[in-house]
């Protein structure tokens, strides 16, 4: 990699840091408003590696939260965004993208392939594929974290890293800790918010489907995002 690309990472990680970075592999699965912000980082930090995974289009609605989201990129795929972007950033990026939602019963299809992951970031949205994402992970003693619901919060201060079983006052991580039972998920290292979520009510007429009582900051997944990718790179950065 270019030096001047990684000089002001190359003051605090030395040589040894960014080389570790740069011969290491990410998955991160969902490229929302958390997930997006937080593969953004890793690429500009020198993470030589990726696997994008999401099914999702850019859509207006994005706009507010979204590093991906643009007028220019509404209705395109998120992974080719994705992609696009990092190859701006980072030319020499090795990026792979799947183009699909992650389940319980393909999961192993999606992410066994012949390159190691050496990290998973799950920024997906549905429960059953979180434990999905954890049970795929400890079964292949892949370090992961994932984040919980950052929708209608305010403050990221109150946000925290914390084993599952272990988190308080968020009640996406309670039915997440449900979920996980009914399925032998152990544990899993999350990001939650210990914010109360504010409650809003849906919009006349829409469909439960449609969340319309979910509202989200501009800053709130960015931040999230941010977070996610420090705490990325702590681990693939010391000694192991």
């Amino acid at each position: 990699m270019d030096e001047e690309r990684t000089s002001r990472s190359r003051r605090l990680l030395g040589d040894e840091g960014v080389e570790r970075l740069a011969q290491a592999r990410v998955a991160v699965i969902g490229l929302g408003g958390v997930g997006a912000a937080c593969a953004e980082a890793l690429v500009r930090a020198g993470v030589g590696g990726f696997l994008f995974v999401d099914k999702d289009v850019v859509s207006e609605s994005d706009l507010n939260r979204q590093v991906i989201a643009f007028t220019s990129t509404i209705g395109m795929r998120k992974v080719d965004v994705m992609e696009a972007m990092a190859r701006q950033i980072n030319p020499q990026a090795a990026v792979e993208k799947l183009h699909g939602f992650v389940t319980e019963e393909f999961i192993d299809d999606l992410l066994d392939g012949e390159k190691p992951i050496d990290f998973i970031v799950d920024a997906v949205d549905t429960l059953t594929a979180k434990a999905a994402i954890a049970r795929f992970a400890a079964e292949r003693n892949i370090p992961a974290v994932s984040s919980m619901g950052m929708a209608n919060r305010s403050d990221p201060t109150k946000l925290r890293f914390a084993r599952l079983m272990d988190t308080q006052g968020c009640p996406f991580c309670r039915e997440m800790r449900k979920i996980c039972r009914s399925r032998g998920v152990v544990d899993m290292e999350v990001l939650y918010s210990q914010e109360p979520p504010v409650k809003v009510k849906p919009a006349p007429g829409a469909a439960r489907a449609a969340k319309t009582e979910l509202g989200t900051h501009s800053y709130m997944p960015p931040v999230a995002g941010l977070m996610l990718s420090a705490y990325v790179i702590q681990h693939l950065i010391q000694d192991r």
